[in-house]
């Protein structure tokens, strides 16, 4: 397993990062904990989670099976989403924070937390309210670095900017949606890590399914794909140019020896920006292939070509800057 340092950290994080979303809900607490017994033993460090992962299971599941080596493991969780019926009970406000926190961590069972994520953007409290509260957080121990997660590229500036102005912690990653079905945050998202040194941990990185291969052009009756709406839903999915993604991406697996679900995840893995690529499984033969994903490269002219077969199409001012780029470059 290869390590990488998070961001602008000296934080140093396993090249794959075990997601938690399913445990207690479609993967068993026996096979959750049997995930996370052989992702370490394949060494793996990073484990992310979140409050509102099946009502508090997942954190409490995660804390129950790390705690004889609770300072081996980089965890991570986070906050925002709604978790009390009162007014309150949702958002980045300083009050939903600190008490979201205090519930983590008893979940946990812990008295720290690696990497603190604020989950998605919140219009209503003041980002200095928000801001603050989690550099006292760190400040106070209970939190090592934080990050964000589902932000625009301005969000993350604006939080970068008074970070810095204040002297208060920034965040050193982001989690973004990223795959080769959904390359989006490179349209600004990806040029500001690069530019800012925030590191890319992308959630969906196999299109909730989708990139595994494992369905036709029919939608499935079950999983994340087969839901109405959402980000994993078929509609969204099963468009001409992912499957024309999909046919590339089996040669090249093919090719390579390598599983559908383990190229694709080796692909984002050596992507520029990208520290660690969030998988999830439902069941321990899942885990198993995407752990394949792990302790090997995928040549340079493969992932070239998986690159072209999923690129965005060129877009102002992004074709506009690059011309006169290509100016400066000859000059030098």
């Amino acid at each position: 397993m290869e390590y990488r340092l998070l961001g602008r950290s000296g934080l140093a994080v396993s090249e794959l990062c075990l997601g938690t979303m399913t445990f207690g809900h479609t993967a068993t607490d026996a096979d959750s904990e049997r995930m996370i017994e052989e992702f370490r033993e394949r060494g793996g460090n990073f484990i992310d989670t979140a409050n509102v992962y099946v009502q508090g299971r997942s954190e409490e599941i995660v804390g129950r099976t790390i705690k004889p080596y609770r300072d081996e493991i980089v965890l991570a969780t986070k906050v925002r989403m709604r978790t009390e019926t009162h007014v309150n009970g949702v958002g980045l406000s300083r009050k939903h924070i600190v008490q979201n926190v205090e519930a983590s961590l008893k979940r946990l069972g812990t008295d720290y937390i690696d990497l603190y994520q604020v989950h998605v953007w919140d219009r209503l409290t003041p980002l200095e309210e928000t801001l603050r509260a989690l550099d006292d957080l760190v400040a106070s121990g209970k939190v090592r670095y934080i990050g964000c997660s589902n932000y625009l590229a301005w969000q993350m500036m604006k939080a970068l900017s008074i970070s810095d102005a204040r002297g208060w912690s920034r965040f050193v990653s982001v989690q973004p949606q990223y795959s080769l079905a959904c390359r989006d945050i490179e349209r600004e998202l990806l040029s500001l890590c690069l530019e800012e040194n925030v590191g890319i941990i992308p959630w969906a990185p196999l299109g909730g399914g989708f990139l595994t291969g494992r369905y036709g052009q029919d939608k499935p009756s079950e999983g994340r794909l087969s839901r109405p709406s959402g980000e994993s839903a078929w509609e969204l999915r099963a468009t001409e140019r992912n499957f024309a993604i999909l046919d590339k991406l089996r040669h090249i697996a093919e090719a390579a020896g390598r599983t559908p679900a383990q190229t694709a995840l080796r692909w984002l893995a050596q992507a520029p920006g990208v520290v660690s690529p969030i998988f999830g499984a439902s069941t321990l033969e899942q885990f198993r292939d995407n752990m394949g994903a792990a302790g090997w490269s995928l040549p340079a002219d493969a992932w070239a070509e998986l690159d072209e077969a999923s690129r965005l199409p060129d877009d102002y001012p992004t074709r506009f800057i690059r011309k006169f780029d290509r100016d400066l470059a000859a000059a030098e």
